[in-house]
């Protein structure tokens, strides 16, 4: 079953699992008696859905739109008309309702993971794809786990359901509490999840993809801030996990991986695990997003695609794509929709000077099918891609080896190659890395190419982050637009806003307030 039909079991996980709040050890806590487990492989799936479905927030904090958008604010985008007082130029304070309603999401997740793990008869789990359903809420849990370290970092570390309001509260555990567990999840998540031949779809959890957000998180700790460079061994083997599979490969035609998200088709080979979004709410439904919207190209007919244009993009992106790079046009849309008195809507490109005006392109709603509604659409957002794991490989190998090794550039190279419409296996010298000397030089590259292959999926700022390079790029970047944007110089606002608190969210008031064991974030 996948998220493009779970209606009816989203609906029947609600009844189970009830609502987990923000301040998820002071209020009515979610409630099984030791009767109502759940002890059939139907009540499992259903309650695992309401796991899966916290990754969609119906007010739009999680994959919806926050997470590649206004909670990932980076040098790739900032927002039209936008220069004060807003979470979109990085000012706001711990009493945000974005941020509050972020952390109570995340807490659902785990909260929900809790009770499948705790909750179901494992007696009843006699084949491989029930039991994997098991192995997927661990590393579900691990996984909001990952979210809230990465964006909060010390959090209080639950791994039990919460059964009265009166239990003890609990403060943060350490960073590497945290982690450890979140490894402990996923390693067993690794052994119980199907392969993803065997799952059919990668809107739920398939061997490869526990493998490559493992690869992730190693990432995470062998930078900042736990710095335990010994991960980056873990992350190469991970990596190479997934490649020696081959279960994944590059889609040969770049453009084609987001057009075939707008036109609702999976295709497991290069997003090895994507959010399912389902329906446009129009109707029922109430599991879409706003890829193609918030993220869009600026077009007032609803029959192309609605979307305001918010974010548009920098000059610092548009120039980082070299000559002959397809991905420049793809990913930064060219053109923005015209509508004329008369109801006609066409394609109006703008001039080479006209970079600062231009919006992300990657999803384009012209290419979505069936009715489209104003604001919402179903278009999947891809959680880890095939090419995310090439480049993963090629930085963890680069740590490990302190400098560039041949399959290290072959993995960047792959990448290039595709961006440039080639065959990713065969040598072209039109774009290969030739002459990289060094482990800085090869890092750098690699910086880069993440940069522009991995633009407006939010990962931007959180390797921004894990290097170490956050606040001094953001800041570098708000003294470059305000210097050359002109009538955008606002643009770089969110740049020059960006202080060293900014690497992690405040911890929301409405958790200090009723938990006193929780301490706030530094500079918050």
């Amino acid at each position: 079953m996948t998220f493009k039909n779970i209606s009816a079991s989203v609906a029947i996980a609600a009844a189970l699992f009830g609502s987990a709040s923000c301040s998820f050890l002071e209020k009515e806590p979610d409630f099984l008696s030791p009767e109502n487990y759940y002890s059939s492989p139907a009540q499992v799936e259903a309650a695992l859905n309401g796991v899966y479905n916290r990754l969609i927030d119906p007010n739009g904090r999680m994959y919806s739109k926050a997470l590649f958008s206004y909670f990932a604010i980076s040098d790739e985008a900032f927002y039209k008309n936008i220069s004060i007082n807003n979470i979109r130029v990085m000012q706001f304070d711990a009493g945000s309702l974005d941020i509050g309603r972020f952390w109570e999401v995340l807490y659902e997740g785990v909260s929900r993971a809790n009770f499948l793990i705790a909750y179901t008869d494992e007696s009843v789990l006699t084949t491989e794809a029930s039991r994997a359903m098991l192995g997927e809420a661990y590393f579900l849990r691990g996984y909001y786990y990952f979210l809230l370290t990465s964006y909060f970092g010390e959090v209080p570390l639950k791994l039990e359901p919460t059964m009265s309001p009166n239990e003890k509260p609990v403060g943060k555990s350490s960073l590497s509490d945290i982690y450890n567990q979140i490894i402990r999840d996923m390693k067993r998540a690794e052994e119980m999840v199907l392969d993803i031949d065997a799952l059919g779809t990668n809107e739920r959890v398939s061997t490869t993809a526990v493998q490559a957000v493992m690869a992730r998180v190693y990432l995470k700790m062998a930078g900042q801030p736990l710095n335990d460079t010994s991960r980056y061994a873990d992350a190469l083997e991970y990596a190479d996990k997934v490649i020696t599979s081959n279960k994944h490969r590059l889609n040969p035609d770049y453009q084609e991986i987001f057009i075939n998200h707008c036109k609702d088709i999976i295709e497991p080979k290069e997003c090895i695990w994507e959010v399912g979004m389902y329906g446009n709410k129009i109707g029922t439904e109430d599991l879409a997003g706003s890829v193609g919207v918030e993220n869009g190209i600026l077009c007032r007919d609803i029959n192309v695609g609605y979307s305001g244009g918010a974010m548009q993009v920098t000059k610092r992106l548009y120039d980082s794509f070299e000559e002959g790079d397809l991905r420049r046009d793809w990913n930064i849309a060219p053109y923005y929709f015209k509508t004329d008195d008369d109801g006609n809507t066409s394609k109006s490109y703008y001039t080479d000077k006209q970079i600062y005006n231009r919006n992300p392109g990657k999803w384009r709603r012209e290419y979505e099918t069936g009715s489209k509604a104003q604001s919402y659409t179903s278009i999947n957002f891809p959680l880890v891609r095939y090419s995310d794991v090439l480049l993963m490989k090629a930085e963890a190998s680069c740590a490990v080896n302190n400098g560039p090794t041949p399959d290290a550039i072959e993995a960047v190279n792959k990448v290039r190659r595709r961006a440039w419409g080639l065959d990713s296996e065969t040598p072209a010298e039109l774009c290969d890395l030739n002459g990289i000397n060094g482990y800085e030089e090869f890092m750098t590259a690699i910086r880069d190419e993440r940069f522009r292959e991995l633009c407006f999926e939010g990962q931007r700022k959180l390797d921004l982050i894990r290097w170490g390079l956050y606040v001094s790029t953001m800041n570098d970047f708000g003294r470059e637009a305000a210097a050359d944007g002109g009538s955008f110089s606002y643009a770089g606002n969110s740049g020059k806003n960006v202080t060293e608190r900014n690497v992690l969210f405040p911890i929301p008031n409405t958790e200090l307030t009723v938990n006193k064991l929780m301490t706030q974030n530094p500079g918050w």
